[in-house]
C-alpha cells in the first residue's frame, strides 16, 4: 500500500481521514504528539477550496516522485561526501515563553547540531539500526545554519528571544507566530526556515506547515520548549520532535499514513514498509503489526513514527529525495538565501526596537513612554538621546547612558508627556549615539496612535454618525483581520449599527474589543448598560460541544489592562434567530433583543471602561445598536426614608415610590379621614416594584392617608388634597 502509483486513492483517502478526524479546534488528545494532520484538516474543513488547491498540488507532486531513482542536483550544488548536493538554508529560533531565557544559547546550538546529523544520517546512534533497515537508512543533503543577518540586513544570532504572557499556545490558532495573540511574526519565509519554540497546550510536543497549506505568515514549525535536548518531556527531550516536524515541513508524512489501522493510507514513500498506526513507546528487533505481518517487520525507526526519541535513527533514502525535492520545488528560496551571510556592521548603529507604552488608548493626559532600544553597530553604546513627538510638534528628550554592547537590548522609561483630547501620531526616534552620528538611520524611528478623551457620564449610541469608531470609542484587534465595523441599512433603529463578521472569520478562537468612552459615574444611585443585539449561529443551536461565537460586555478599572465579564452569551441564550442561517446573516426589524447589564456596583468607584468582546468560532455574524447608559438620581427624601408619596399637597395623580424594591409588599391602599377605604393595589408575592401611581383628582380636597401593607409592617404617610 505504500507505492505511490496507487496515489490518487490514497492521496483521497488521507485527506478524507484529516477531514473526518478534525472539529472545528483541534482536538485534545494526550496521544497525539503532532498536530500537524489535525492542523491541516482544521483548515481545510474552514477553506474547502484550500483542500481543493492543495490536493492537486500534492497529486502532481507524487506523480513527478513516481520512479524517481536520483535525487535532484543543483547545477552548482555542493556534493556531499555521499555524491549528494548540500543545500544549506539558514534557521531562525523564536524563543516565545514567559521567561526565554529559560531555553539556553547552549540548547538552541545543541538542538541545531541534532537536527542537522539526523538529517546527514552521521548521529551517532545510527549504528543501532538493524542491519535489515541499513540498506535503506538515508543521508540528506538538507543543512541547517543558524541566521547571521535579520531580514533588515543587521547582525543577529540567529536566536530571537520574545516574552509573552501566554502561559501556552495552541495549534488551533497559530498565535505563538503572530506578536499580535502573544507571539511573534515571522522573519520572511522565503529567505528563513521559522522555528518557534513555546510552550504547547494539549500535550503537544509539534506542528508544522506543508508547503503551500494557506497562509504565507504561518509557515515553519513549532515545538514545545520542553522536548529540546535536556527538556523535561520524559522520553521525548532527545531534540528529536524538531526532526519530525521538519519533516512535515518538507513534505513527508507520517509514516503509517494517518489511517487509523486500516492498512490503505500511505506517507508517499515507497521503501518505507506499511504500518497500521503510530508507534509508541521504544521496540527492539523486528516488530510486526496487521499492516506488516512478517518478514523485516515495520520501521518503528523513523523519525516519521512516534517512536520515543532514543528509538527514532532514520529518514530512508526516498524520504530524503521526497525532501529534496520538495524543497526545491517549494522553498528553493530557501538554498539562495543569505541569512547566513555575516551582515555588514556599522560602527554605530542604536535601534529603536519597540514603543512598549503607550498603549493605544490612555486614560489620563499625561503619560511615560516605556520603549526598547538595542545597539546593531561594533562599539559598545554608553548613551543615546531618545525623542518623543506628539502630532510632529511638540518633542519631549530624553538622554540614556548605560553600557550596551553589540546585539543586546534594553528596556527605557522616558520623560513624562501631556496631550490634549483627541486622537494623537507619537513618534519615537533615537540619535546622537555616544554623542556621534548614527551611521542606519532605517531603524532609528517608530510610530504609533494614542487616543485621549475626558470620561463621560452618558451615553447615547446608535452609529448614525459620518465617523467611526465614534467619538472617545476605539477597537482592539489583536490578529489584525475581521473586526467590528460599521455597517449601514442594517439597523433596530435609523440606518446603522456595529456588526462583526463571525460568518467569514476563519481564525477561530480571536477576541476583538468594541470599547466604549471612558465613564465616570459620579453623584448617581443606579446606572444601567441597555443595547440592542442580533445574532444567529450556522450550526444548529442543538448541537452538543460546539464551539460558538460568543459576546462579552466586559469592565475594565485600570484603562484596559484587565478586565472583569459582566454579562456573557453565546449558542441558544444569544441568538435572536429563530434557526441557523447557512449563509451570512443579516438581521430583519424583527431578530432584534434589547439586553441589559446593571453597572450600580461601579458607580462612584473611579474611571471605569466598558468593552463588548466578540469570540469568534466561526458561526455567523453578531450585530449592536441603540448603545445607553441610563443613570437615575434617588430622591434624598426617598432615600432617607425608603416611602415617598409625592406631590404634595395634590390635586391629580400622586406617585407611592419605594427604595430599594420592595420586599415582601402585599398592597397599596388609600384611605380618607374616616377611615374609609378608597383604592387599592394588590401585589402578587415577589412581584413588587419601585413605583406605583392613583388619580385622587376625583376625590373632595382634604387630608388622606397611603398605606403600604407589608407582610410584617404597615408604612403610612399623610397627603393633602388641594
Amino acid at each position: 500500500m505504500k507505492n505511490i502509483n496507487s496515489v490518487l486513492f490514497l492521496l483521497f483517502f488521507s485527506i478524507h481521514f484529516s477531514i473526518v478526524y478534525a472539529q472545528k479546534n483541534l482536538p485534545s488528545q494526550k496521544q497525539e504528539q503532532c498536530a500537524t494532520m489535525q492542523r491541516l484538516a482544521a483548515k481545510f474543513e474552514r477553506n474547502p477550496a484550500l483542500k481543493i488547491r492543495f490536493t492537486q498540488q500534492l497529486e502532481t507532486f507524487n506523480r513527478m516522485m513516481i520512479n524517481k531513482s536520483a535525487r535532484p542536483i543543483m547545477p552548482d550544488g555542493v556534493l556531499n561526501a555521499n555524491g549528494n548536493t548540500i543545500y544549506t538554508i539558514p534557521v531562525v529560533f523564536h524563543i516565545v515563553l514567559t521567561d526565554p531565557t529559560v531555553v539556553t544559547d547552549a540548547q538552541i546550538l545543541s538542538q541545531l547540531d541534532i537536527l542537522n546529523k539526523t538529517y546527514s544520517g552521521t548521529g551517532a546512534d545510527s549504528v543501532r539500526l538493524p542491519d535489515y533497515f541499513k540498506s535503506i537508512f538515508g543521508k540528506s543533503g538538507i543543512r541547517f545554519c543558524l541566521a547571521q543577518r535579520t531580514p533588515d540586513g543587521e547582525a543577529t544570532t540567529g536566536i530571537n528571544r520574545m516574552a509573552t504572557a501566554k502561559s501556552s499556545f495552541s495549534a488551533s490558532d497559530d498565535g505563538v507566530k503572530h506578536t499580535a495573540m502573544g507571539g511573534v511574526n515571522l522573519w520572511n519565509a522565503d529567505k528563513y526556515f521559522n522555528i518557534w519554540i513555546c510552550v504547547l497546550g494539549d500535550d503537544l510536543l509539534g506542528y508544522s506547515t506543508f508547503p503551500n497549506d494557506g497562509q504565507p505568515d504561518e509557515q515553519g514549525v513549532v515545538i514545545d520548549y520542553r522536548s529540546m535536548p535536556g527538556g523535561s518531556s520524559t522520553y521525548f527531550n532527545g531534540g528529536k520532535t524538531l526532526t519530525h516536524e521538519t519533516g512535515h515541513y518538507f513534505n513527508l508524512f507520517h509514516i503509517w499514513g494517518d489511517d487509523d489501522g486500516a492498512c490503505t493510507g500511505s506517507d508517499y514513500v515507497d521503501d518505507t514498509p506499511n504500518q497500521g498506526n503510530s508507534t509508541s513507546g521504544c521496540y527492539t528487533g523486528i516488530k510486526t503489526d496487521n499492516c506488516t505481518t512478517s518478514g523485516n517487520g515495520i520501521l518503528y525507526q523513523d523519525y516519521m513514527d512516534y517512536s520515543n526519541d532514543q528509538c527514532m535513527l532514520l529518514f530512508t533514502s526516498l524520504q530524503d529525495a521526497r525532501m529534496e525535492t520538495a524543497l526545491l520545488t517549494y522553498r528553493a528560496s530557501l538554498t539562495v538565501s543569505d541569512g547566513c551571510t555575516p551582515a555588514l556592521v556599522k560602527t554605530l548603529d542604536a535601534k529603536l526596537i519597540s514603543i512598549e507604552s503607550p498603549a493605544q488608548r490612555i486614560c489620563t493626559s499625561n503619560f511615560t513612554p516605556f520603549v526598547t532600544i538595542g545597539n546593531r553597530g561594533s562599539k559598545t553604546l554608553t548613551s543615546l538621546v531618545i525623542s518623543a513627538v506628539i502630532d510632529n510638534v511638540d518633542t519631549v528628550n530624553y538622554t540614556w547612558n548605560g553600557t550596551l554592547p553589540l546585539l543586546a537590548i534594553t528596556n527605557v522609561t522616558l520623560n513624562p508627556v501631556t496631550i490634549g483630547q483627541g486622537d494623537h501620531h507619537l513618534k519615537i526616534f533615537v540619535s546622537s549615539p555616544d554623542s556621534g552620528t548614527d551611521e542606519n538611520n532605517s531603524n532609528d524611528t517608530l510610530t504609533t496612535n494614542v487616543q485621549y478623551y475626558d470620561a463621560v457620564s452618558a451615553l447615547n449610541e446608535g452609529f448614525e454618525g459620518n465617523t467611526f469608531p465614534p467619538r472617545g470609542w476605539d477597537i482592539v484587534n489583536p490578529d489584525e483581520s475581521i473586526t467590528w465595523q460599521k455597517v449601514n441599512g442594517i439597523a433596530k433603529t435609523g440606518n446603522a449599527s456595529v456588526m462583526i463578521n463571525n460568518f467569514d472569520y476563519t481564525n477561530t478562537g480571536q477576541n476583538d474589543y468594541l470599547r466604549l468612552p471612558s465613564l465616570d459615574l459620579v453623584n448617581i444611585d443606579s446606572a444601567y448598560l441597555s443595547f440592542q443585539v442580533a445574532a444567529a449561529t450556522f450550526t444548529a443551536t442543538s448541537t452538543t460541544n460546539n464551539n460558538w461565537d460568543t459576546l462579552e460586555v466586559l469592565i475594565s478599572k485600570d484603562c484596559g489592562t484587565t478586565y472583569t465579564s459582566l454579562y456573557q452569551k453565546w449558542g441558544a441564550k444569544l441568538v435572536t434567530s429563530a434557526t441557523e442561517r447557512t449563509r451570512s446573516f443579516e438581521p430583519a426589524s424583527t431578530e432584534w433583543r434589547k439586553d441589559s447589564v446593571n453597572l450600580t456596583p461601579y458607580i462612584n468607584g473611579g474611571t471605569i471602561m466598558l468593552a463588548f468582546r466578540n469570540t469568534t468560532e466561526f458561526e455567523n455574524n453578531i450585530y449592536l445598536d441603540d448603545i445607553n447608559i441610563k443613570t437615575q438620581i434617588i430622591n434624598p427624601n426617598l432615600k432617607a426614608t425608603g416611602f415617598l408619596v409625592t406631590p404634595n399637597p395634590a390635586s391629580g395623580n400622586i406617585t407611592v415610590q419605594f427604595y430599594p424594591n420592595p420586599v415582601n409588599l402585599k398592597g397599596i391602599q388609600l384611605y380618607n379621614m374616616l377611615g374609609q377605604k378608597l383604592a387599592e393595589t394588590i401585589i402578587l408575592s415577589g412581584q413588587g416594584a419601585a413605583v406605583y401611581n392613583f388619580d385622587i383628582s376625583r376625590y373632595a380636597a382634604g387630608t388622606y392617608v397611603v398605606r403600604a401593607i407589608f407582610s410584617d409592617k404597615v408604612l403610612m404617610r399623610k397627603i393633602i388634597r388641594n
